[in-house]
């Protein structure tokens, strides 16, 4: 590996997310990761604070939609940039809006903005392992272990090792169902992918014009056109507008040869569904992740919460109940995935809760 003086890696919080799968709580005006939800400040704040070592990390670069803006300047204050993007196109034209903000040779970790991290020195130290990799070219992904069969996740293979605790990535499976993914977690081979990425911008670049040349082109039109305000970067919004929207996974990550991976055990969770959350919040004895007024009498494996009325709950099982003052959701937990498919409803009839 070279021994090339090191730089402040350059993390990149991708806060593009809308938030429709912890519904009602959880919405496209008030998305999940300006959220406090296990009492801990928002995941956002949270994923700023991972990358908060000056000795390691630049002031992080947030890409995210104009409608956020000033909530995360005032969460973030010490935040570098904001880079607001005309409109969501996936994480594939995000990381690139990055990318061309950078200087070629600047090591770019890029990070969602929503997950959650138990370890955060055992994630620093994944980074450090895998930065001599990117640092030569490789496009290093993290892969979270596979602690269960879970349908609702992507899956990467690992492949031949290339250092102590890399190895090359041979595959990107997605979402795959029950029973491939119980061979996946049994045969030991297979990480879950968290959807973070370390690597040189000019890397991703070189790769983006290879692999999804459209994505390439519209996104440095956007980036030469852009006008800044302060340290808000806005790309200019008619050429953004001829990209693509694909994730960095179908734009690269499943076509680029040099892709590696680190295997981390570092008490990850994407957040994802109420079934998620329940996971990794503190529960009761019987199994309950209470949270707000809530009475629970004979009730096992629930997740219930109340930013409202009180809620009281006799004799249910695995199931998630969460009122806020304006909407009620009810579904077993084992179906929480679902949950989007109230929000299509209530787009579909004009309704404004899932706003």
């Amino acid at each position: 590996m070279s021994d090339a003086p090191a730089r402040l890696i350059l993390p990149v919080i991708l806060s593009g997310g809308s938030g429709t799968r912890l519904w009602p709580l959880s919405r496209a005006g008030r998305p999940k990761q300006m959220l406090d939800l296990l009492g801990a400040g928002s995941m956002l704040g949270a994923t700023a604070a991972r990358v908060a070592d000056p000795g390691l990390f630049a002031a992080p670069v947030l890409v995210a939609g104009a409608g956020q803006a000033e909530a995360i300047e005032a969460a973030l204050p010490d935040l570098g940039s904001l880079i607001l993007e005309p409109e969501a196109k996936n994480t594939a034209p995000a990381i690139a809006l990055a990318a061309l903000a950078a200087d070629e040779d600047e090591m770019l970790l890029i990070l969602p903005s929503d997950h959650l991290i138990g370890d955060v020195a055992g994630f620093r130290d994944a980074v450090a392992r895998g930065l001599p990799f990117a640092r030569e070219g490789w496009i290093v992904t993290f892969g979270m272990k596979a602690e269960r069969a879970e349908t609702g996740y992507g899956y990467i293979e690992r492949g031949p090792a290339l250092g102590e605790g890399v190895h090359q990535a041979v595959r990107f499976v997605e979402k795959p169902d029950a029973a491939t993914a119980g061979r996946y977690v049994g045969g030991g081979r297979h990480d879950w992918n968290c959807g973070i990425f370390l690597m040189r911008a000019g890397t991703f670049l070189d790769a983006l014009a290879s692999h999804a040349p459209k994505i390439a082109k519209a996104a440095k039109a956007a980036m030469a056109g852009a006008r800044r305000k302060g340290r808000r970067i806005l790309p200019n919004a008619a050429a953004f507008a001829a990209s693509p929207s694909l994730s960095i996974d179908y734009a690269v990550m499943e076509k680029a040869d040099k892709v590696a991976v680190v295997p981390v055990a570092i008490g990850w969770s994407d957040a994802g569904s109420w079934d998620a959350l329940h996971e990794v919040s503190e529960r009761d004895a019987a199994g309950n992740a209470i949270a707000g007024d809530v009475l629970a009498l004979g009730t096992r494996g629930c997740m219930i919460r109340s930013e409202g009325p009180l809620v009281a709950a006799i004799g249910i099982e695995d199931l998630v109940v969460i009122a806020t003052p304006d909407a009620v959701l009810i579904v077993p937990k084992a179906q929480s995935q679902r949950v989007k498919e109230a929000v299509d409803a209530l787009k579909g009839q004009g309704r404004d809760e899932w706003i």
